[in-house]
């Protein structure tokens, strides 16, 4: 791993396999991505929107260690929040395409 890669590595807190997103309480989108943040590790300056979501995973994943990420909870958000978060499904969808490392499975 270059230097670079490796700084970015170091922002990251560890994290735990399978993450586990849990989202049975989330009713509004800053609680969502706070359930983001700390079940993948962010770092402290991710920008809790769905162009930061697909930076610090594209940085997460970029190594070999596969992980697995149960995604619980969805469908009991709230309809408006399911329709906003409908693109964090969409960067999910993107990053599991990229890194066959990581699959992400949606539970509930």
């Amino acid at each position: 791993m270059d230097f670079y890669n490796q700084q970015k590595q170091n922002c990251f807190k560890p994290i735990a396999n399978p993450i586990i997103l849990n989202f049975s309480d989330c009713k509004y989108l800053g609680e969502v991505h706070l359930v983001l943040k700390t079940a993948f590790g962010f770092p402290t300056y991710y920008g809790e929107n769905w162009d930061a979501l697909w930076d610090c995973l594209d940085d997460r994943f970029c190594g070999n260690e596969r992980f697995t990420v149960e995604i619980h909870g969805f469908s009991s958000m709230p309809e408006e929040l399911c329709a906003c978060c409908s693109t964090m499904l969409d960067v999910f969808k993107e990053i599991q395409a990229k890194y066959t490392t990581v699959i992400f499975k949606h539970i509930s």
